[in-house]
C-alpha cells in the first residue's frame, strides 16, 4: 500500500515537474535568459517518467519537438535560430541596459549574461541539412519500432520513499 502511494506521488511530482519545464521552457523562447531547449529537455525526461502521452505529445509537436531532438543527437540548432536568438538577446538587454536600468553593476551584470549566452550560441553546433536529413531517417525508424513494455530492463530512476 506504501509503495502505491508512493510511485503514484512520485509520478505526481514528475508530471508537475514536466509541466513547470515546459511553461518554462515556453517563456524561454520569448525571455533571452531562459534556455528554451536544456528546459524543454528536462520537461521530456519528466513526462517520459510519468506520461507517455504527454511525452509522445512533446517530442511531436511542430514546435517543441524540434528543439528536443536536434540537440540530443547533434547539440545544434539551427541557423535561423541562433540569428534569431542573438538578435532577441542583444535588443532586450540592450534596451535594459539603455532605458531601464540606473545602476552601472546591474548593467555590467545584463551585459555579462548576454555576452555568457552568446558565447554558448556561437560554439552551439549549427545544424546541417545532412544533420536534419538523419534526424528525420532516426525519427522515422523510431516511430515503427514496438513500443518498450513497462517491465523495462533499463535501471529504474532513484527511489524517492
Amino acid at each position: 500500500m506504501l509503495t502505491d502511494n508512493c510511485a503514484r506521488l512520485k509520478q505526481r511530482l514528475y508530471l508537475a515537474a514536466g509541466i513547470f519545464f515546459v511553461a518554462l521552457g515556453a517563456l524561454g523562447m520569448f525571455l533571452p535568459v531562459l534556455p528554451t531547449t536544456p528546459l524543454l529537455i528536462l520537461a521530456a525526461a519528466m513526462f517520459m517518467r510519468s506520461s507517455d502521452r504527454l511525452h509522445r505529445w512533446l517530442m511531436g509537436h511542430d514546435i517543441f519537438g524540434p528543439f528536443i531532438r536536434n540537440y540530443r543527437l547533434y547539440r545544434a540548432i539551427p541557423r535561423r535560430t541562433k540569428i534569431d536568438s542573438l538578435a532577441f538577446l542583444w535588443l532586450t538587454i540592450g534596451y535594459s541596459v539603455i532605458f531601464a536600468v540606473n545602476s552601472l553593476w546591474i548593467r555590467i551584470l545584463l551585459l555579462l549574461v548576454a555576452i555568457g549566452v552568446s558565447w554558448h550560441l556561437v560554439k552551439l553546433k549549427t545544424l546541417t541539412p545532412a544533420m536534419q536529413e538523419e534526424i528525420d531517417r532516426r525519427e522515422a525508424a523510431l516511430a515503427n519500432q514496438p513500443k518498450i513494455p513497462e517491465s523495462s530492463p533499463y535501471p529504474s530512476e532513484v527511489q524517492l520513499c
